[in-house]
């Protein structure tokens, strides 16, 4: 298996999966749905590379809602509507390292646009012209599945 989703609606369980899992075959990608916060520090020790509280996520969804409606609607078209064709997409550096961000000129793909670059230490939002992009980093970009098969092309990703 590539990945494993470890939601039985038990942390424990969900715990004793993320271990077992992991033991088996440690390069898998497991995330793991946590009912309690005090448990995702422990369910991340057993192995989970990812850790998500749905209860969590819908009370930081509902006060976003009543704080910035509009911020939601526009995800929401983007992220859920069959018709809309824009997404967020994650893509690697590859061949661009060592580029600066204006030398990369993203902005000649139409429906494009670069929101942040993924970081081993963090994030860099709307990064700077002359910041140059390093092989372990990744660009965050808002992007048409087009646009994103033609910068593949361009930069033999």
């Amino acid at each position: 298996a590539r990945g494993i989703f470890a939601v039985t609606g038990d942390d424990n369980l969900n715990l004793v999966i993320a271990l077992t899992a992991k033991q088996l075959q440690p390069e898998v990608k497991l995330v793991a749905s946590c009912g309690e916060l005090q448990n995702i520090s422990k369910i991340k020790k057993a192995g989970a590379d990812a850790v998500i509280s749905p209860t969590y996520i819908g009370a930081l969804r509902m006060a976003s809602e009543m704080l910035r409606p509009t911020v939601v609607s526009f995800l929401d078209t983007m992220l859920r509507e069959t018709d809309s064709n824009l997404r967020i997409e994650e893509i690697p550096i590859g061949c661009m390292a060592g580029q600066t961000v204006q030398s990369l000129n993203l902005s000649r793909f139409e429906h494009t646009l670069l929101l942040a670059i993924k970081k081993p230490q963090g994030w860099l939002y709307n990064p700077p012209a002359n910041y140059v992009v390093q092989p372990e980093e990744k660009l965050i970009c808002m992007t048409t599945p087009e646009d994103r098969i033609k910068i593949e092309k361009e930069f033999k990703l």
